[in-house]
């Protein structure tokens, strides 16, 4: 059964850093798209950044240029290293399949919160 699993997100101040982790157990990890993604209360999930299988990214124009998405397929992982933090980018961050890949089996997510 696929399963993800969020990591990494905590309180920092505007203009830290963090680095959130996802840990996937689904088979051939190496040959599929991956994303992540953020959501509010009373605010639907958005897309924040995607990877291809072949490496290839896309993102969000409210994180470009901050956010960066990157995998290691030798260990079913994939990470977002999130700098120049804004307090508007506190959410709860999740991974999963891209939206056009029909994304299942949401995890827990991992809670970011920007402030002073």
């Amino acid at each position: 059964q696929v399963q993800f699993v969020e990591s990494g997100g905590g309180l920092v101040q505007p203009g830290g850093s963090l680095r959130l982790s996802c840990a996937a157990s689904i088979n051939n990890f190496r040959g599929y798209a991956m994303a992540w993604y953020r959501q509010n209360p009373g605010n639907q999930r958005e897309l924040v950044a995607v990877i291809t299988s072949g490496g290839s990214t896309n993102y969000a124009d409210y994180v470009k240029g901050r956010f960066t998405i990157s995998r290691d397929n030798a260990k079913n992982t994939m990470y977002l290293q999130m700098n120049s933090l804004k307090p508007e980018d506190t959410a709860v961050y999740y991974c999963n399949r891209p939206p056009y890949a029909g994304p299942q089996n949401w995890g827990q997510g991992t809670q970011v919160t920007v402030s002073s």
